[in-house]
């Protein structure tokens, strides 16, 4: 009877795990399958065991020999799918396995959707990683088989070109043999060339989201698999080969479109395979493979640049272009969570661009510009910039270090205060066990540092458990902090060999010093041994114990249960849970309020105007404030607390009055005795609370919590009866609504003339953002954006690209850029002429005071500017919906609409001019939307909740930070 499925075997060289492939074979839970054993003439009695195991498994197993090696797998597969008998036809190594239904799942999808070829999943499995080891089974392109899916042509789904291996598909007999279907011979990469003309012979193609296939990997093994042999220059010559035919099969058949998409596969994946390996190879085999690829690249249509994933673009046209310490940090560039900037960038007519040199041609400036990426905007922390070390040289018992870092686009100024501190940590534990002081000064484009101690005095690892060790440099730049891998590079003495000497804390039998080595990404690292035969012998047996799977499983338990219990007295439960059982019994401080805007991110808005009135009457308070990150900003003479710390639920616990704008952590009881002033932060457009239909249609989880929320409130600022009919209800107020407006746009209405401090706060941010000059300032203030998955846009672009804006605005106006907090301005570092970011001012009311014109889209920023009676433009793009919202947008106005960059600038260039038209609907605006804002809201609140008190026992508060 016919086999339902042949699996054809290849083999060479490979006794030891020939049979584990072979089991995976006969266990699979389809009866009908056939094993085809090739063997390439190994010499090791692989071809010994194909036989015994075909004589023991008979009519199931069937061994073929060749009788001289081919070199590659593509004649021992053609040789299987020749002697197979099966109707379907599968390829396994001797050194992966078969998942136990894959044939099962591939034959059934075949049968069911008549497809020529069935693919299904692929795991890699690394086998140098321990079991459970994260990232020890990583899918192969896992997005393609999300879902059951079937394709009636390649054109339909190009991305299938992205999964060319050979092994995880079933393919129909006759399907074969039709279009002549044969694996190239004597050229590594076979499979690619042989799955794309499949692909593209197939009248019918169908994908399974079963795992089918296990590839197993082992990196760590003097002969590696042909995969795995990238070392080899003829391995890549072979691979290049290989895309070239498929080129020319494409060209052949005019399929162009599929012939490009083959070729931004290539820039994705391949060359990227080589070229984050590059770092490990001499300058000789570096150069002969980058000329190689340059070669190949140069073929290639020069929409392949741009189709292709920006930074792997970057590093292929950069090797195309010559620029290889470019291409090389682009490569190197986005593995993993945390990833190093190794290449300079420069900034060009208001872009940012990767690499020093200057972009060729419109095509280069298209795919090296990076502004996107943001590198120019965000934390200093997030940049991780390259560490390349100069000097490592140990001398009378001291070790001197020195290195540069990189300055991307000057980040780090001139005049910033600079320190830095060398920490050599365990590899396997955060906290780092030793520390040096690092002199560090700005030198050109980088910073450069330089350290000198006594390593056997600042390093003192335990031993046999601390084995590998790592060092990093701690930057302190103006207060804030920046962590970067000390490595080699350009510059870099060899770094490898250099012991220090080390006192470990067990015994010197553990080690007596750390040897430098540099580790496969590059970065400096040490390993502990000893120098002594004797000690060397113990500690060997010492390591032996310590790496025991008995040790191993006590360690990691005792270390997880370590982790759970820190976690547990640390963790916001149980300070909840401590919150409400313990401390809401303490006794209630009279006049203790603790405030909080925007969950600690700010000393802003309401809350902060609330706390200025009170200071300024002299009430007898004692006012805390909580911080999530940083206390910079916040009032010196209030006492500051850590949001989610212990004395933050102190604070709340025996606070009199809690004030916010957002809201306190959910769980937490209020006891009867606090009141709860909820000032909110805004009118609303877009629908809110319970009338979102993410939340009316979500889980009642969701709306209990936010009932939860609510319920607590005692008092609920309110500025018209708008907010009263859609603000209110969408989250079920049910406390008192108190009609004074908002205390944060007091100042807009008063003005500033009879507040000193606060016109001094507004003198120093107008001479900070450099606002001297006699143009007039618009604010750009948009809500947040969500993207294609609905996920916030990070980067918020202004509405208007800088080099138009400086030709056609720029002697008139100066653009204020402000973000939402979810995202951040991408203001380029050469638009400042005429662009300023302003997503780090606090207090968006002192913009609002700077500001002569506000663009806007829907957010509630529209509400408060226009009691300033100043022009407002609503710029909307992309076709955003102001029929959506709790009233017509379009037809209450407070100024013209805009849908475009030109219309934009119109209405800018215009506005003087507009005012006759506009202002009318603006002042109605005002009149409907801040009713209540009269000037007097922070008063209305001090004067309801808490009394005067006669000027004699009015005293001076103090504060301190907690």
């Amino acid at each position: 009877m016919r086999p339902d499925v042949s699996v054809v075997v290849i083999a060479y060289n490979d006794a030891r795990r020939l049979p584990r492939a072979i089991a995976s074979t006969l266990a699979q839970s389809l009866g009908g399958v056939e094993t085809i054993v090739v063997d390439d003439a190994s010499t090791d009695g692989t071809g010994e065991i194909a036989d015994r195991l075909a004589a023991a498994h008979p009519g199931r197993v069937r061994a073929v020999h060749l009788p001289v090696n081919s070199g590659g797998c593509g004649r021992p597969r053609n040789t299987g799918i020749e002697v197979s008998a099966g109707r379907y036809v599968m390829f396994l190594d001797s050194d992966d396995l078969l998942d136990r239904h894959a044939c099962l799942n591939l034959f059934a999808a075949a049968e069911d959707t008549g497809a020529d070829l069935v693919s299904g999943l692929c795991d890699r499995v690394f086998l140098d990683l321990p079991r459970g080891a994260q990232g020890r089974v990583r899918p192969w392109y896992p997005w393609l088989y999300r879902h059951s899916a079937v394709y009636d042509s390649l054109s339909e789904k190009p991305d299938l070109l992205y999964d060319t291996l050979s092994t995880n598909k079933a393919y129909r007999r006759g399907f074969l043999e039709e279009h002549g279907l044969r694996f190239v011979e004597r050229l590594h990469y076979e499979d690619l060339l042989f799955t794309a003309e499949a692909y593209l012979a197939a009248d019918r193609t169908a994908l399974i989201p079963h795992r089918v296939y296990n590839w197993l990997v082992k990196e760590r093994t003097p002969a590696p698999s042909i995969s795995n042999r990238r070392a080899e220059l003829a391995n890549f010559a072979d691979r290049l080969e290989i895309h070239r035919r498929i080129d020319m099969m494409f060209a052949l058949r005019g399929a162009y479109d599929l012939q490009r998409a083959k070729d931004v596969k290539f820039v994705n994946h391949d060359l990227l395979l080589y070229l984050r390996e590059m770092r490990d190879r001499d300058p000789g085999y570096r150069a002969r493979f980058l000329d190689l690829a340059a070669a190949y690249l140069a073929e290639l249509d020069p929409r392949v640049f741009e189709q292709a994933n920006p930074l792997p673009a970057i590093a292929a046209y950069l090797v195309r272009e010559g620029d290889h310490a470019g291409a090389l940090a682009a490569a190197e560039y986005g593995p993993g969570k945390r990833p190093e900037l190794r290449a300079r960038l420069v900034e060009r007519d208001g872009r940012v661009y990767w690499g020093a040199g200057r972009p060729r041609g419109t095509l280069g400036r298209r795919i090296l510009d990076v502004t996107g990426f943001g590198f120019h905007v965000r934390p200093l922390k997030e940049l991780r910039p390259a560490n390349t070390v100069t000097r490592l040289e140990l001398t009378g018992g001291r070790l001197r270090m020195a290195g540069y870092v990189l300055n991307p686009l000057g980040r780090i100024p001139l005049d910033a205060e600079l320190t830095g501190t060398l920490e050599f940590g365990d590899r396997r534990r955060r906290a780092p066990k030793g520390r040096v002081r690092a002199s560090v000064r700005h030198e050109g484009d980088r910073l450069t540092w330089r350290a000198e101690f006594d390593p056997g005095r600042r390093i003192r690892p335990i031993g046999f458990i601390d084995p590998v060790w790592d060092v990093r440099l701690r930057l302190r730049v103006n207060g804030e902090e920046m962590v970067t891998r000390l490595g080699e590079g350009r510059g870099s003495p060899p770094l490898g060999g250099v012991a220090l000497p080390v006192r470990p804390r067990l015994t010197r039998f553990a080690a007596d010093r750390l040897r430098s080595y540099v580790t496969g990404g590059g970065h400096l690292a040490f390993v502990l041994e000893t120098s002594s035969p004797w000690a060397r012998l113990t500690g060997a047996v010492a390591r032996r114990a310590a790496r025991s799977r008995a040790v191993r499983s006590v360690r990691r338990r005792a270390e997880g249960l370590d982790k759970t219990v820190r976690r547990t007295l640390t963790g916001r439960k149980t300070k909840i849970a401590v919150f409400n059982r313990v401390l809401s019994r303490l006794p209630v401080r009279t006049g203790l309020v603790v405030f909080e805007s925007h969950l600690g991110r700010h000393y802003s808005d309401n809350p902060k105007y609330i706390y200025r009135e009170l200071r300024r009457s002299g009430r007898p308070v004692t006012a805390v404030w909580s911080y999530a990150s940083s206390t910079k900003g916040f009032p010196d003479d209030a006492r500051l607390v850590r949001r989610g710390s212990w004395a933050y639920y102190l604070a709340l616990a025996r606070a009199r009055f809690w004030i916010d704008n957002q809201g306190f952590p959910d769980g937490l009881r209020k006891r009867p005795e606090t009141t709860y002033i909820q000032t909110w932060h805004g009118s609303a457009f877009k629908p809110m609370g319970l009338d979102q239909p993410r939340l009316k249609s979500g889980p009642a989880a969701s709306r209990a919590r936010l009932r939860r929320m609510v319920e607590r409130y005692d008092c609920f600022l309110v500025r018209s009866g708008h907010d009263t009919e859609t603000l209110c209800k969408g989250l079920g107020v049910r406390s008192e609504l108190l009609p004074a407006g908002y205390p944060r746009n007091d100042p807009l209405v008063n003005g500033v003339d009879g507040d000193p401090e606060l016109a001094a706060e507004i003198a120093a941010l107008r001479g900070s953002l450099g606002l001297d000059d006699g143009r007039r300032v618009v604010l750009y203030a948009p809500t947040f954006a969500t993207g294609p998955r609905g996920r916030p846009v990070r980067l918020l672009d202004p509405p208007v690209d800088p080099a138009v804006f400086t030709r056609e605005l720029g002697e008139e106006y100066v653009l204020l850029v402000r973000p939402h907090y979810l995202c951040r301005a991408n203001v380029p570092p050469g638009a400042r002429a005429v662009m300023r970011d302003v997503g780090a001012v606090p207090d968006v009311t002192l913009l609002l005071l700077l500001a002569d014109a506000l663009v806007t889209d829907h957010s509630s920023i529209m509400f408060d500017f226009a009691l300033l009676d100043r022009p407002i433009v609503l710029h909307l793009p992309d076709g955003r919906d102001l029929a959506t919202g709790y009233f017509d947008l379009e037809r209450h106005a407070p100024g013209p609409i805009t849908r475009t960059e030109d219309e934009l600038v119109a209405a800018l260039a215009g506005l003087d001019a507009a005012e006759a038209v506009h202002a009318g609907p603006r002042r109605a605006f005002t009149a409907r939307f801040g009713e209540h804002d009269r000037g007097t809201a922070a008063r209305t609140v001090v004067d309801r909740y808490f009394p005067a008190t006669p000027p004699s026992k009015r005293g001076k508060r103090h504060g301190r930070t907690a």
